[in-house]
């Protein structure tokens, strides 16, 4: 099936195994250009794995794998920015070279500091900008791990549990800013394992033992069960019987 033209990523069939775990099973979602896309499921579901595997980390032992029109390669890589689960910072640089480096390998030219000070200022470490990465907490390094993905402002983000270790308030101004991205045509998918992030996305696929099981906006999926006041945690278990039942 060829890529759909207003797709930011299209996965079909995919299959992927650590040794004799099957992590991915016969995956396939589409993922809308312009959307917050979440990838909700359990510990050891698939979400990182397929992140990765967007991200250009893995290859799928089968299916195919369609990112902004083109199929996985190094130059699709190139347009997207990712943020994994556990930071890849460098420790003895500082806030500010660790960012301006990424804008360096983006090629970003003239344009470097003022994009730095602007991610540094919207995930509130501009003040520690001087300060080694060694000396910030866990919170303020995811923090800058979102900087560095965020900042060659790139079409597609996939950003892996990006809200963990947040305070409320900086939780919320970062999905202000997603929103604002989504506007102006970026795709974001995020990985999470909670409800509250799962409730800022325009769309969801809930993720079981490598499969999706279900996908849609968050009101559809609640609406399936049938219950008024579902929750998505409700639906998602709505979902996992159904598949039981099928099996």
């Amino acid at each position: 099936m060829g890529a759909q033209a207003g797709l930011a990523v299209e996965v079909v069939g995919v299959d992927f195994s650590y040794g004799g775990l099957r992590a991915l099973d016969g995956l396939s979602l589409t993922v809308p250009r312009g959307v917050s896309f979440g990838l909700l499921g359990p510990n050891g579901a698939g979400k990182t794995t397929l992140i990765r595997m967007l991200a250009g980390l893995l290859h799928p032992r089968r299916g195919t794998v369609t990112i902004l029109g083109e199929p996985s390669s190094p130059q699709t890589a190139a347009s997207m920015g990712y943020m994994p689960q556990l930071h890849a910072l460098y420790g003895e640089l500082s806030v500010f070279h660790n960012v301006d480096f990424f804008t360096r390998m983006y090629g970003l030219g003239k344009a470097r500091r003022q994009r730095v000070e602007e991610v540094l200022r919207l995930v509130g470490l501009w003040e520690r900008r001087r300060d080694s990465v060694l000396h910030l907490s866990g919170g303020m390094k995811q923090r800058l791990s979102l900087a560095c993905a965020l900042v060659h402002q790139p079409p597609l983000l996939l950003l892996d549990e990006p809200t963990v270790g947040l305070d409320p308030e900086l939780r919320a101004t970062f999905w202000e800013h997603f929103r604002v991205l989504n506007s102006k045509g970026t795709a974001i998918i995020i990985s999470s394992h909670t409800m509250d992030d799962a409730a800022h996305c325009g769309e969801l696929a809930f993720l079981r033992a490598g499969k999706v099981i279900a996908q849609g906006a968050p009101a559809q999926l609640r609406a399936a069960t049938g219950r008024q006041g579902a929750t998505l945690e409700d639906a998602f278990l709505y979902y996992v019987r159904q598949g039981l039942d099928r099996g």
